[in-house]
């Protein structure tokens, strides 16, 4: 009905249909921890309800969902009355919205349109929102926001989240307040979220739709040693009542979070006007993906809180303060149809059909659905009506099934009887299905879009599109047939020039001396993944002795299974991948032997990375401490030797700054690499 005018009985049907979709989202999010549409949906729902009610005030009941912030206390939990109403933030979906909040700020304030208001601005967390009560710097209660005014107490539960101080930090600079309501949102990380989903389905439990859901759910357990079993964190980005201190700005009361022992947004920064605002919000949606927790936007706030007393509140939100929403990465769809797609072992994989739809700024059209299980899991047919989510340049998921939208109309999905390329047999091994065909062409075109990705051999502009033109044409038959292509041969590919020819063959060229554990990664040899391959190559030290392992020698090396070994040795043994590899050694492809760098200043260290460098990508850095004699870590410890900043960097710096850990910036790691490179003997 959005769009169309409507008469005064037609709004008021249409408000009460939308209170009772609202209630029935609110109940699947904050009650079941199952949500059956995306955030960017109910956002949408919720708008369009405001809208209308802003339209026909007499409508607005007390009852109503735009009178509330939450949702209902869960049954078994104690109630919790906050002192002061922790409110939800109002959305600004595009850059017009972020100025018209600027606006709407000085029209109140009486400013001028060219006044320059100075904002705090921080990385918005999508968890669960909590208020944690210290008197005398003892921490009392916690509890979840639930309806804004009223939440649950989750005090023991919240207890054991490591990040959360049992007592508050003595800080030279602030004494500790007599109050002290701190707020902030509890977490779960993207690593920690898809190892809690994976022993879910192990147990035959339904899995998480997303980390904001797990982090809810894993809080509100009636059972504190489910929570304490379960990785959260919790970072602060503002305070309720405080007695003892006081503040003039919000970035002030951040950085006293700070010293009193919580995890802050990171990075934030105090800008002067609307623009640096823009900018900051730009920043942040290109980076999401670099962070370790979900973002789904940027908070902004008047930085003066004077102004916030002006400014005051609405029943809802405050005035001062707004959430600027990045592109949603959830949407529901519809599956149209299934498609198989043949990897370079063989594996089946079933791909959804899906009607397009925009997710993060991309229009999605396919997702995969990575095995038979996974199809019988989720429940999944053709014609369902989907939640799909996509992170990163991954391609998107099936999260979940939204059973209530069936019609009766939709079809089961099959694996398939024939290999959907070459039409040979398939055979069941596990969840997976595999064509017996060793000279399927579609498992060759995936060997060689394994073999020339980024983290394997990095040939550049060898793509799938080239490698199906070169299987097609019959100019590659087995991986080694890659080293001997020409410029000529090139040239007889449609959309090849002669520069794109001769880059390719420079691409080739250069991938001929690899370092060790990047070749036997690139060889696609199965069960054998990139982790698995640096451990390898730090055990064999060259290719010579991999060549020769026994199953003995590799199930003796820690982190290797039966399966993996098996693997391994039946690939080295097999003839016609023996006869392939010495046929790239005659075509000039030498693998590096890892030399043990004893005087690198990075040899039997334990390296972290945190924010971008400006010099090389993370994986290139990584690349070099490893083949410098040290190993890489993606999380901070009290094992880490070192940490490397760059710039904006994550969690990971202040976890540092608490552990003690070293911590360089980049132009320092720079020089100790070329130490490092002068020690390997390496000229650039």
């Amino acid at each position: 009905m959005k769009g169309k005018k409507l008469s005064k009985e037609e709004a008021r049907k249409r408000i009460e249909e939308l209170r009772e979709l609202i209630n029935y989202h609110n109940y699947r999010y904050y009650v079941l921890n199952d949500p059956v549409i995306s955030d960017a949906e109910y956002d949408e729902l919720f708008r369009e309800l405001q809208e209308l009610e802003e339209m026909y005030p007499e409508f607005i009941t007390p009852d109503s969902p735009t009178q509330r912030v939450g949702a209902p206390i869960k049954e078994g939990f104690k109630p919790v009355r906050h002192s002061v109403p922790m409110l939800s933030l109002q959305d600004a979906r595009n850059e017009e919205e972020i100025r018209e909040f600027d606006a709407r700020i000085k029209r109140f304030l009486g400013l001028p349109m060219n006044a320059l208001i100075e904002y705090s601005v921080e990385p918005k967390y999508d968890g669960l929102s909590c208020e944690i009560v210290y008197r005398n710097g003892r921490l009392e209660v916690a509890s979840t926001r639930g309806d804004g005014y009223v939440g649950e107490d989750v005090t023991p539960n919240v207890k054991t989240i490591k990040s959360v101080p049992l007592r508050l930090i003595k800080s030279r600079n602030l004494p500790i307040p007599s109050l002290l309501e701190v707020r902030g949102e509890v977490l779960m990380s993207r690593k920690d979220f898809e190892e809690l989903n994976r022993e879910l389905i192990k147990r035959g439990e339904k899995p998480f739709a997303n980390p904001r859901n797990a982090a809810s759910g894993s809080l509100r357990q009636l059972d504190p040693s489910v929570t304490a079993k379960r990785r959260l964190d919790f970072v602060a980005w503002g305070v309720g009542l405080v007695e003892g201190v006081s503040f003039k700005k919000h970035s002030e009361v951040l950085d006293a979070l700070g010293e009193w022992g919580f995890k802050t947004a990171n990075p934030r920064e105090v800008v002067k006007g609307i623009d640096g605002v823009i900018r900051f919000y730009r920043e942040m949606e290109k980076k999401r993906d670099d962070f370790e927790y979900e973002l789904d936007g940027v908070v902004v706030k008047v930085n003066d809180l004077e102004l916030w007393e002006k400014l005051g509140t609405t029943a809802r939100s405050p005035r001062y303060a707004i959430a600027a929403k990045f592109k949603p990465r959830q949407r529901t769809t519809r599956v149209l149809d299934v498609v198989y797609q043949v990897g370079r072992t063989g594996t089946i994989t079933p791909v959804a059909v899906l009607e397009p739809v925009e997710v993060g700024g991309v229009i999605v059209s396919r997702a995969s659905l990575h095995n038979f299980d996974e199809v019988e899991r989720l429940g999944v047919m053709i014609g369902d009506k989907v939640l799909v989510q996509r992170a990163g340049d991954v391609i998107p998921d099936i999260v979940a099934v939204i059973k209530e939208e069936r019609t009766g109309k939709e079809k089961p999905i099959r694996p398939p009887e024939k290999c959907p390329v070459c039409g040979a047999e398939v055979v069941r091994e596990g969840a997976y299905y595999k064509c017996v065909n060793a000279s399927c062409p579609a498992k060759l075109v995936q060997a060689l879009r394994h073999m020339a990705s980024r983290r394997a051999l990095d040939i550049e502009g060898l793509g799938e599109k080239t490698a199906r033109l070169l299987v097609e044409k019959g100019f590659v038959k087995d991986l080694a047939d890659i080293f001997y292509l020409t410029k000529d041969r090139l040239l007889q590919l449609p959309g090849f020039a002669e520069k794109s020819a001769e880059n390719l063959i420079k691409g080739i060229e250069k991938a001929k001396n690899p370092p060790l554990a990047k070749f036997i990664y690139a060889l696609g040899i199965p069960n054998v993944g990139e982790y698995t391959a640096g451990v390898l190559a730090e055990h064999f030290k060259s290719w010579d002795r991999f060549s020769k392992a026994s199953y003995d020698e590799l199930l003796s090396i820690r982190g290797i299974g039966p399966e993996t070994a098996m693997s391994i040795v039946k690939f080295l043994r097999e003839p016609r991948n023996k006869e392939m590899i010495e046929k790239m050694f005659r075509a000039g492809v030498k693998p590096q032997d890892l030399k043990v760098v004893e005087d690198s200043p990075f040899a039997g260290k334990v390296v972290v990375f945190t924010g971008a460098l400006s010099s090389m990508t993370r994986d290139e850095a990584k690349e070099w401490v490893e083949r410098l004699g040290g190993k890489v870590s993606n999380s901070v410890s009290r094992k880490t030797d070192l940490v490397v900043v760059g710039e904006n960097p994550g969690s990971k710096y202040q976890r540092a700054q608490q552990l003690g850990v070293k911590i360089i910036d980049e132009e320092e790691f720079l020089r100790m690499l070329e130490e490092g490179k002068r020690a390997l003997g390496i000229e650039e």
